[in-house]
């Protein structure tokens, strides 16, 4: 079957080109939204050659093709919508209006305010994510370099220039957030840039405006602006808030005065909240957020790293670790107190370890030929790092298969706390985590990982292998 095929066959049933409004590929999802959802079958998408799950949403379906393919698949699927991928169909009135009449049908699909909310915000770091990992590797591979050659480079126009890319992505990422956060809430992009601007630490900016007798004080506290005490958060909650401020602002103004005092009143009010209010907010959120990890990982331990590693994929498995995204970006912000190196995500790699190990386990010990195939077609990307095909297909549907491939993860999350593994960057897992983790620990990783194969395989050998729920699940 061609990638075309697989492209038009999912076309079908979801509806037609007409039911489309988007279409997206990440790393191994197709991911669509739709105009009327009770127009896809989802059993006969789940049955369909070549996919490897699915996961439902709202809006629309996410479709596991795996890596590589996934890409050609939406390729040609974005030919037969004449939707570019990752846009939106333009016809927004029409979508509001169809998804009013279809609210009821809907509503049983819901996956919730909470879920809902955080894919909006994994919505906003997604398309940063190549910048935030190119850059973490620049800063993680010249930090190496300068501390063996001893700074030889450190007049090279070539490699200060390289140096720079690092710089000016963690640097400006507060512009890029609120960029992307005002667009994700349907605010005009540009604004939430300039209010992101506010958590920038530059000198020249006015707000720090300072000689040997004079500074800018805030009212209430009588201090200096301190910009980077919001940090990421602040740009992130203000790229949100300016999108409703717009529109409220909006809703008032005469058509006439749009153009002008719409965005002039909408940048002075944020400026007015963000300094007084919600810069503070984000700095206890900030230090909040710090102040968890550390207790889970100093205080708590290899206790801590347990929990983590076992707990992260129930969480997946419900589209809460969206909200770990902007906590992994600041981890790996050379300027955050961990001075960029993110002790949480080798913890969570893990978990796709356990599904790789009980993914072993079910491929060995069982008799059906449909869990077989799957299995061994997902274990080899699952090993490289991309997890969902196992999950969504094997282990999940299955039920105790995943909850042992948990269990057994967390002896890779408590050898992650006892060679206090971290990661200059993010984007890859699975064997590809060495890639990632602070030079000089690869063999450690590598070793907590197998470590998670082996606590996932053994306790799905003996505890998650039921011959008859897999017969019912995946036929005989």
């Amino acid at each position: 079957m061609k990638y075309e095929d697989y492209a038009k066959n999912v076309l079908n049933l979801v509806g037609g080109k007409d039911n489309v409004i988007s279409n997206v590929t990440c790393m191994t999802r197709l991911r669509l939204r739709v105009k009327d959802a009770s127009k896809i079958d989802v059993d006969a998408i789940r049955k369909s050659e070549g996919v490897l799950g699915i996961v439902e949403k709202d809006n629309g379906i996410q479709v596991v093709f795996g890596p590589g393919k996934v890409d050609e698949v939406g390729r040609a699927f974005s030919n037969l919508t004449g939707i570019p991928l990752g846009s939106v169909s333009e016809d927004e009135d029409d979508v509001r209006e169809l998804a009013k009449e279809n609210k009821k049908e809907n509503k049983a699909k819901h996956s919730g305010p909470v879920q809902h909310f955080l894919e909006h915000i994994a919505n906003i770091f997604v398309p940063l994510l190549p910048g935030i990992i190119a850059a973490g590797l620049i800063n993680g591979l010249s930090n190496v370099i300068n501390v063996a050659s001893n700074n030889a480079y450190q007049w090279d126009w070539w490699y200060q220039a390289i140096r720079t890319m690092g710089w000016g992505l963690f640097t400006f990422l507060p512009i890029y957030v609120g960029f992307n956060a005002a667009k994700e809430f349907k605010g005009t992009p540009i604004l939430g840039g300039i209010i992101g601007a506010m958590s920038i630490a530059i000198p020249s900016m006015p707000l720090l405006l300072a000689d040997k007798t004079h500074s800018v004080l805030l009212p209430f506290t009588g201090k200096a602006f301190n910009p980077g005490t919001g940090g990421l958060l602040a740009a992130l909650m203000m790229g949100i808030i300016v999108a409703y401020i717009e529109r409220a602002v909006n809703k008032y103004m005469p058509n006439l005065f749009k153009s002008f005092f719409t965005p002039l009143l909408t940048l002075i009010i944020s400026a007015f909240l963000s300094v007084l209010i919600i810069q503070p907010l984000g700095e206890v959120l900030t230090n909040g957020i710090y102040y968890i990890m550390n207790f889970m990982y100093t205080s708590l331990g290899v206790v801590g790293g347990y929990v983590l590693s076992a707990g992260f994929l129930p969480i997946v498995s419900v589209g809460l670790h969206q909200a770990l995204t902007p906590i992994h970006v600041m981890l790996n912000d050379p300027n955050g107190p961990t001075q960029g190196i993110n002790y949480l995500l080798p913890i969570l790699m893990m978990a796709g370890g356990g599904q790789v190990g009980a993914g072993f386990a079910l491929y060995l010990k069982t008799k059906n030929k449909r869990l077989k195939q799957l299995t061994r077609d997902s274990l080899p990307i699952g090993i490289l790092g991309v997890g969902e095909p196992l999950m969504y297909a094997v282990t999940l549907p299955l039920g105790r298969p995943f909850v042992t491939a948990c269990l057994g993860a967390g002896l890779g999350g408590i050898l992650s706390v006892v060679f206090h593994l971290g990661a200059v960057t993010q984007g890859v897992s699975g064997l590809f985590g060495a890639l990632i983790v602070v030079p000089g620990t690869q063999l450690q990783y590598i070793i907590a990982m197998v470590a998670a194969y082996i606590g996932g395989f053994v306790l799905t050998w003996f505890f998650g292998v039921d011959e008859s729920r897999i017969d019912e699940v995946y036929g005989e």
